[in-house]
């Protein structure tokens, strides 16, 4: 049973990180070479129900989620791994893929709001559909 809460919705936002390299081909300065991060990822996730425990959905479940897809890239040249063997592993582009390949795990009731990637601690992309 969902409880849904009268006009309101609720915003759900967990954090991860993983390590990878990448190379910008095309790029006019230091960083079209091989170059490592400490990429953190940020999600937010929204929703109206709440189950019968009063949570929109176990920040557990939801860090897990995350952790599934950012695993793919962890330790790893993003150059070489899908889709970035043939598009430029910017922060944009990666903030869309983790995007898309997350939102296919979470149930109906539950929208993914927006992916933000930081490529360092002070400089981040947000992508929203």
């Amino acid at each position: 049973m969902h409880l849904h809460v009268g006009g309101g919705h609720y915003e759900l936002t967990v954090k991860d990180h993983f390590d990878a390299a990448h190379a910008l081909p095309g790029y006019d300065g230091p960083c079209q070479y091989l170059h490592g991060h400490t990429w953190d990822v940020e999600i937010t996730i929204a929703g109206q129900h709440l189950d019968e425990v009063g949570m929109l959905y176990d920040f557990k479940d939801v860090k897990g989620a995350l952790h599934g897809v950012l695993e793919n890239f962890d330790h790893r040249c993003l150059n070489d791994v899908p889709p970035f063997d043939e598009i430029n592993p910017t922060a944009e582009h990666l903030a869309r893929v983790v995007f898309y390949e997350l939102e296919k795990t979470f149930p109906a009731h539950i929208s993914l709001k927006e992916v933000a990637v930081w490529e360092s601690p002070i400089a981040k992309v947000t992508y929203r559909p």
